[in-house]
């Protein structure tokens, strides 16, 4: 095979140019710690990196969705706290106006109070997060939760938001409830279930007819009470002879019970107490209540206006207080639910996190041990081009000279 100079010229010149390429790629690689520097360096390589990027800023929008919803149910949780506080001492002084000792004033005074605390409850229930959006208001959450209308008719606490809950995606399989509406936590609060005499006959005297164990009445009405046909929520207590009395259920003529009976003293059945007068062959009918939902603030609102009306009988304000105590209950009973709730959710939300984090920490090493430069490696390999280049630089000439010319001179 002949050499030509032609030949010897371009050898040395495709050399020198591929040892400066993989000098510059060594270099580069140095400098930004990455191995892969187009895709065709390693095909198969770059397409993980692809889905391991992908994934990455996957998990770092989750984390992100995370911070957010344990902030706001955080947010959350601090108000309700906060109204579960001001619900105990509300009923505390439920309990202090109960003492038949106050006179009007005092009552005044504990009314006042019950306005401060109605109207931070109120406030509570209002509550808006950094962005100024209702956090209790559902899907409305531009829209203020409640308002209170003391000129209204009928209830003066109306809510304005709906029921939705807003969820929110913190992983591939986990999507956890970031806000809840008042309507279910505040609006929908039962309030006390109740009685009323509704016929008596006419030799029939009613001095007092009240629940005397509120419990024991709870558990019979929920029992018993009928929401399609009214009339089995309809009991008739009739004197028989020999002083007993008989409870039948009108709806069903079911006789319920049969017990002593005396004209004129207190007769106790499932939790009432009725003491009426009558003698044989006389009845009085009467009918559970249908259960009744009531804003907790309208609860605190009847308790006030209880406390400073100046024309309230004795027996009405007994029956206010009554009817506070139970819906502050049961609202506290709600306030405890949702608590548990929330706190069941940033449980979920810290060990989902944690979870992500592990798994942001794996992604990374393997996108790592793909892309990134071993520099120990690449090191050495510049130092080795380098050689291989200068080498290249040096024969260059002296080959370059080996011509039949210069042998003949």
């Amino acid at each position: 095979m002949r050499v030509t100079t032609n030949l010897i010229y371009n050898q040395n010149l495709r050399s020198i140019d591929t040892n400066q390429g993989n000098l510059v790629d060594i270099q580069q690689q140095l400098a930004t710690g990455k191995k892969l520097l187009r895709p065709s360096d390693d095909p198969v390589g770059a397409a993980q990196v692809i889905l391991l990027t992908e994934e990455l800023d996957k998990i770092t929008q989750y984390q992100r969705n995370n911070d957010l919803t344990s902030n706001a149910l955080e947010q959350q949780e601090t108000a309700l706290s906060s109204i579960n506080d001001v619900i105990n001492r509300a009923r505390v002084l439920a309990v202090q106006s109960g003492n038949g000792i106050l006179v009007a004033q005092d009552r005044n005074a504990i009314g006042a109070e019950i306005e401060q605390i109605r109207n931070q409850v109120l406030g509570l229930m209002n509550t808006r997060n950094a962005s100024g959006e209702y956090i209790f208001s559902g899907y409305q959450s531009s829209s203020q939760a409640f308002e209170f209308n003391p000129s209204a008719t009928g209830e003066k606490v109306s809510f304005l938001g709906d029921d939705g809950e807003n969820h929110i995606q913190i992983s591939d399989n986990v999507k956890i409830q970031r806000s809840s509406s008042g309507k279910s936590i505040f609006q929908e609060v039962f309030a006390r279930l109740n009685f009323d005499v509704t016929a008596q006959s006419a030799g029939v005297s009613v001095e007092t007819a009240n629940i005397d164990e509120q419990g024991t009445f709870d558990s019979f009405h929920k029992q018993n009470f009928d929401p399609v046909n009214a009339a089995n929520n309809q009991y008739r207590f009739e004197i028989l002879a020999g002083d007993q009395i008989s409870v039948t259920n009108v709806g069903t003529g079911n006789v319920v019970s049969t017990q002593p009976f005396e004209s004129g003293e207190p007769l106790r059945f499932a939790g009432m107490e009725l003491n009426f007068t009558g003698t044989v062959g006389d009845s009085l009918d009467i009918n559970l209540n249908r259960p009744e939902k009531k804003n907790l603030a309208e609860t605190l609102n009847d308790m006030f206006i209880a406390l400073t009306s100046d024309s309230i009988s004795e027996a009405d304000f007994v029956k206010s207080i009554d009817n506070t105590l139970v819906g502050l209950d049961n609202g506290l009973e709600k306030l405890s639910l949702e608590v548990s709730s929330i706190g069941a959710r940033l449980n979920i939300a810290q060990s989902v996190k944690d979870a992500n984090l592990d798994s942001e920490i794996y992604l990374q090493s393997a996108r790592s041990s793909i892309e990134d430069v071993d520099y120990a490696k690449a090191s050495t390999e510049f130092a080795k081009q380098e050689t291989a280049l200068q080498a290249a630089f040096q024969s260059f000439p002296r080959v370059a000279n080996l011509s039949l010319f210069n042998y003949i001179s």
